[in-house]
Order: C-alpha cells, then sequence, then structure tokens
C-alpha cells in the first residue's frame, strides 16, 4: 500500500509540473494571418492576435508576426516587444484605439512598436493610434500610424517621467495631433524625441504642453491644417522643444509657435518655409533660433523673440 501511495504522489507530481510547464510563458510569442488564439503561440502553432499573444508572453518578451495579417487592437499591461519585421504586421482600429499603453507596475515598463502599420481607416475613425496612460517608456520605431479622429500617438503619462521615441516612422491624417505630448497631474516630466519621422496631413503635426521636454530631429512637419510644431504652457511647469536639422513647411497655420510664458521653443539648422505663419509667439513665450534657418516664402514670415546666445559652438 505504501509503495501505491508512493507512486501515486509522484504520478500526480509529475502532471501538475507538467500542466504548469505546459501554460509557462514564453520569452518570444508568434502571431500570423492563419493562426489561432487557442494556441500556444508558438512559431509552429501561432496566435491570431496581438491581445491573444499577450497573455502568453513573459514580461519583457517578443511577440513576432510570422506573415501579412490585421492583428487587432491591443492594451499593453506589462513590458513588451511588438515587431513586424520583413512583414506586413498591421493593426486595424476603427472606432477605437490602436494600442493602449498602460503599465502602472512593477520596473523597466518599457515598450516597443516595431515595422507596424497603425491604420484607423473605416466608417469610424480610430480614436487614438497609440494611447500612452502608464510606463516608463514607448518606442515607436520603423511604424506607420494614419486615420484618427484624435492623435496618431497620444503620450498623456500620468505617472513619474515618461519617455517617448518616434524613428523613422510615417505618421498622417489624424484630426487632433500627429503627436500629443501631455503630462498629466500625477506625471513629473514627459520626455520626447522624434527623429528621422514625417508628420504630415494631421491637424497639428506636433503639439507640447507643460512639463514636456521635447527634441525634433532630422524630421518633416508638414501640410498640417492647424501648424507644424507647438509650444504650450499654461502653468509654471514650463515646456521646451528644440527642433534641429528639420523641416516644417506648408502647415495652415504656423510653422513654429509658442503660448504662454513658460513656453520655450529653440530652432536650429531648420527649414521653415511656405506656412500660413512661419513664426507665431503671439500667445506669448520664448520662440529662439541657433542661427543657420532657412526662413522664406511663408505667407506672413513672424519674428524669432531672439538667439540663444553661445548655442552654436
Amino acid at each position: 500500500m505504501a509503495k501505491f501511495r508512493s507512486k501515486s504522489f509522484f504520478l500526480a507530481m509529475a502532471l501538475t509540473v507538467g500542466a504548469t510547464a505546459a501554460h509557462a510563458q514564453a520569452t518570444r510569442t508568434w502571431v500570423s494571418g492563419v493562426g489561432d488564439d487557442v494556441n500556444p503561440c508558438s512559431r509552429t502553432a501561432p496566435c491570431k492576435t496581438w491581445a491573444g499573444a499577450i497573455s502568453k508572453t513573459a514580461s519583457g518578451g517578443i511577440i513576432d508576426a510570422l506573415d501579412p495579417g490585421g492583428f487587432g487592437a491591443v492594451t499593453v499591461t506589462k513590458p513588451i516587444t511588438l515587431e513586424g519585421n520583413g512583414t506586413l504586421a498591421s493593426i486595424l482600429s476603427s472606432g477605437v484605439n490602436g494600442v493602449i499603453v498602460n503599465i502602472t507596475s512593477g520596473s523597466n515598463r518599457n515598450v516597443v512598436l516595431r515595422n507596424i502599420l497603425i491604420d484607423g481607416s473605416g466608417t469610424t475613425l480610430g480614436t487614438n493610434g497609440v494611447r500612452f496612460i502608464a510606463g516608463d517608456g514607448l518606442l515607436i520605431d520603423g511604424c506607420s500610424l494614419k486615420a484618427f479622429s484624435g492623435s496618431a500617438v497620444d503620450f498623456e503619462n500620468d505617472l513619474g517621467t515618461g519617455r517617448l521615441i518616434i524613428h523613422n516612422s510615417v505618421i498622417s491624417q489624424a484630426a487632433g495631433n500627429g503627436v500629443l505630448v501631455k503630462p498629466l497631474a500625477g506625471a513629473t516630466a514627459a520626455r520626447a524625441t522624434i527623429e528621422g519621422s514625417n508628420i504630415s496631413l494631421c491637424g497639428q503635426g506636433i503639439r507640447a504642453e507643460d512639463k514636456s521636454d521635447v527634441t525634433v530631429y532630422h524630421s518633416v512637419v508638414s501640410n498640417n491644417t492647424g501648424g507644424g510644431v507647438f509650444s504650450f504652457s499654461a502653468a509654471a511647469n514650463g515646456t521646451v522643444v528644440v527642433v534641429d536639422h528639420s523641416e516644417t513647411s506648408h502647415n495652415g497655420g504656423a510653422g513654429l509657435k509658442t503660448s504662454g510664458a513658460n513656453a520655450i521653443l529653440r530652432v536650429s539648422d531648420s527649414v521653415i518655409v511656405g506656412n500660413q505663419t512661419g513664426l507665431d509667439h503671439a500667445g506669448g513665450g520664448t520662440l529662439e533660433t541657433f542661427v543657420n534657418n532657412v526662413f522664406t516664402l511663408n505667407s506672413t514670415q513672424g519674428t524669432f523673440t531672439g538667439s540663444v546666445v553661445g548655442g552654436l559652438q
């Protein structure tokens, strides 16, 4: 009898361990246009959607797209990378947010979106392409975001200091903002870098609000109906935007604009051309040049408030 109990005990333990291993989260998982969310999301048995795969992917893991497909809107609540390297990985988000990032606990709360098309086209436009609520950082790398009633990138962190990097991406057709950086009441600050990207055909190209520190580098902000780059500050916290080696052109409003006493916008080695107004600081703020800008053919040119002393070495 003792021997029987012993064998039964070890058999039960083996089954328990096997069941645990079967449901363990993997570091790398996969989605496919012909996948199924009941699958374990392995390469040979991929899932159908990002949302289906995220529950089977370990914190800090990677979800890869195997082949072309629309993998659905997703809410991210843990550090993760979604990537579509080498294929057409997309999110069709008509009527909803494409990606929501809301990571409220843990460390290294960073999310990477790489080589993904996020498209809000449809009878009802998508709300926002990417909405960042909480987390440490967000990297948008090689992505295309288009057709939203709100903002293509809505970065409104409500905890700590959020960090946004947009690299080599195309943003268009957002009725609100191409990129909105707006730390909320519970946030200390937001820091954003936009590099090698094109933002066009939006309401406002880039809008930075109180407690924001934004750098725009080697990027084009053009043909937006409400203006190009806007530094706004309603309180004493201040906003700083630096535009370097970039172009703001053919915008319906101002190419570069400040509003509020503590709004700062500084520009160097950039092209400000063909806008309805080149420079606008009528609402207050500091709009300065590091010199060496191309500034011409705006319907109303406008003027800088001054130059940055010692800025160009």
